[in-house]
């Protein structure tokens, strides 16, 4: 269980996590654990707002937030949705083209222009954002987001990040995504509507990633994290 456990963290997150022996199935039995790591880094960012909030105008606060998320996953999943960005221009509807683009790790115009928007939108969000503590929602929904596509969506990069995902108890994951949600319930009618917006939005990007694809990617399900938490943040701030 522990192996499992701080597998996901070392690999969803930069902080520090022991050194552990890899084990066949380890970054499998990982999956199950992802939403619990979303949870914590929510709760970090949380308590960094709530410091933040208190001796900064919002403005300067969110920008020390928005920093201060991105530090904690290392741009993991910004990476993926430059990546698919690019691909999803640039392959033109070609499947075989689209796959190829994506392993490129140069960003292109389309990558780039991503990256601010999904960023602006954070950003915008998190200085209106008016309680602190709802900055649980969106990591840990991101997170469960990728358990789901993992449960009902090929993954079709051979040899890709996600690869050794593949094969996770189902189980464990189908527990996993009961608790997050009965978590994001937690918060009432805004945990409600973050749940609805997270189903939403990785409904959509699921639906296109299959057309173009058949299935996903690992920068496919970097990108559904970026975009499932800007569409909480987007739903939490709304009147």
């Amino acid at each position: 269980m522990m192996r499992g456990l701080v597998t996901a963290f070392g690999f969803l997150t930069r902080l520090p996590v022991p050194r552990i022996e890899f084990l066949p199935g380890t970054q499998a039995g990982s999956l199950k654990w992802y939403p619990l790591v979303g949870a914590v880094l929510g709760g970090l960012l949380a308590g960094a707002a709530a410091l933040s909030w208190t001796v900064l105008p919002p403005i300067p606060a969110a920008a020390v937030i928005l920093v201060a998320w991105v530090a904690l996953t290392g741009a993991l999943h910004l990476d993926g949705l430059a990546d698919s960005a690019d691909a999803w221009i640039g392959g033109m509807g070609d499947r075989a083209r689209t796959l190829s683009i994506m392993k490129d790790p140069r960003s292109g115009p389309a990558g780039v222009v991503a990256l601010v928007l999904v960023l602006l939108l954070k950003f915008s969000a998190l200085a209106t954002l008016a309680d602190p503590w709802l900055l649980v929602l969106p990591p840990l929904l991101g997170r469960a987001a990728i358990v789901a596509w993992f449960l009902t969506t090929p993954y079709v990069r051979v040899g890709g990040l996600g690869d050794p995902l593949r094969g996770a108890p189902a189980t464990g994951c189908r527990v996993a995504l009961v608790v997050a949600a009965l978590s994001s319930l937690l918060f009432g009618k805004s945990g409600l509507l973050a749940f609805l917006a997270a189903l939403a939005a990785g409904g959509l990007w699921r639906r296109a990633v299959v057309r173009r694809l058949g299935g996903f990617t690992g920068d496919t399900a970097g990108a559904l994290v970026e975009i499932v938490e800007a569409a909480t943040l987007i739903v939490l701030v709304s009147r």
